[in-house]
């Protein structure tokens, strides 16, 4: 049977708290209500008060409060109700878990869960993709799966890691995505991206729900002849540079495309990297799709303009095959 993305994610949780103790839930309205997007349903009942942890709403308080637990010894994971809200607990994330490896070597296993993105008619408060405040901060890893297998296995490695991990999980994924997956435990590695369509005359970078954009992009073209072959990163920190530099060493041409705004965001990091390492296989210019530097409209219509899609990534495709 399919199991959707949103499921992956619940079946990720669950299995890891059976198989270790230590493991436990924190966040606000998780337990008795299930959470905002039900990830959560049932844990109260099956595991008990003590690691479903209802708390009040502050996430500077979740986070601090799961620091200081995995400092003890416990794994924590601990629910942001969407992604923005994380901006609460960013002292506690970027200048206290992020550096406890650096200054005494403290393992801080935690995992911050943040339901991230638009398409959705969030809004700006409820919309955003805030991963590039983390990329950049030593000391974290993020994880951004795409695909339902990705979401399992990358949560499980996330609670399993001895490190801080930002786990942004797409909201339009949730339930849109579904795949069969294996029975048994299985894992997937933190910091290696994967090539999820082969081709020969450009390459998509991509991450997150835009893994899907691109691959609908990807069917366009290959309709028109061309040969995409689209990456996904899966892993924002660390960077699979490797990997995104293998597939541009095979097709010369290379077109870097997020969710997240422009500015500062990954495209960037990605350019220079391409430019720094394989800048003598490139036949043309490095190109990016991307949000604008705006925050996410409500309107349905403006958000529509807004988020990056296929239309848009077939049209920059076409230039840069043609150049």
């Amino acid at each position: 049977m399919s199991t959707t993305y949103l499921e992956a994610i619940r079946e990720g949780l669950w299995e890891e708290m059976e198989r270790d103790p230590d493991v436990f839930l924190l966040g606000e309205d998780i337990g008795a209500y299930g959470g905002a997007f039900k990830v959560t349903a049932g844990f109260l009942e099956k595991f008990g008060e003590r690691r479903v942890v209802d708390t009040p709403i502050s996430e500077e308080a979740i986070v601090g409060a799961a620091t200081g637990a995995a400092l003890m010894g416990l794994r924590p994971v601990a629910e942001m109700q969407f992604a923005d809200f994380i901006s609460c607990g960013f002292d506690q994330i970027v200048n206290f878990a992020a550096k406890c490896r650096y200054r005494w070597n403290a393992p801080v296993p935690i995992v911050v869960r943040s339901p991230s993105g638009g398409g959705v008619h969030g809004g700006p408060f409820h919309s955003q993709n805030p991963e590039m405040w983390f990329v950049r901060t030593p000391g974290l890893k993020v994880v951004c799966p795409a695909t339902a297998y990705d979401a399992k296995g990358l949560i499980k490695s996330a609670i399993r890691d001895n490190d801080p991990v930002l786990f942004f999980e797409h909201k339009g994924l949730y339930r849109r995505i579904k795949e069969d997956l294996p029975a048994g435990d299985f894992t997937v590695p933190i910091g290696k991206a994967k090539v999820v369509r082969e081709g020969k005359d450009l390459s998509i970078i991509t991450y997150g729900a835009m893994v899907w954009t691109a691959l609908e992009a990807a069917d366009r073209l290959a309709a028109e002849g061309a040969s995409v072959e689209v990456v996904d990163l899966r892993t924002l920190a660390p960077l699979d540079r490797d990997t995104v530099c293998e597939s541009v060493r095979k097709t010369s041409k290379v077109l870097l495309l997020h969710e997240d705004t422009r500015t500062g965001g990954m495209a960037g990091e990605l350019a220079v990297s391409i430019t720094e390492r394989v800048f003598e296989y490139l036949d043309g210019p490095i190109v990016r799709v991307t949000a604008p530097d705006t925050p996410v409209p409500y309107s349905p219509p403006l958000e529509d303009a807004f988020l990056p899609n296929a239309d848009k990534v077939v049209e920059k495709a076409r230039w840069l095959l043609r150049y």
